[in-house]
């Protein structure tokens, strides 16, 4: 899956749940910050394993699409 689709996946995973408490305006907003989250969680849990590179790189890449959309 390229960091676009993760990215739009993860937001996607979030949309139902924020639906209910924020509105239509509010809806992507907080799913995206929903994602973030998960993404800033999955970073910090790679740096502190050592794993490689592209792995941190990968979710860093998915962090970005998150932003743009």
């Amino acid at each position: 899956m390229t960091p676009k689709e993760k990215a739009r996946d993860l937001i996607g995973k979030f949309v139902h749940l924020t639906r209910q408490t924020s509105g239509a305006n509010g809806t992507i907003y907080n799913s995206q910050q929903c994602a973030l989250i998960v993404v800033d969680e999955i970073i910090d849990s790679i740096d502190n394993e050592h794993v490689s590179d592209i792995f941190t790189e990968y979710w860093q890449e998915v962090k970005q699409e998150i932003e743009k959309l």
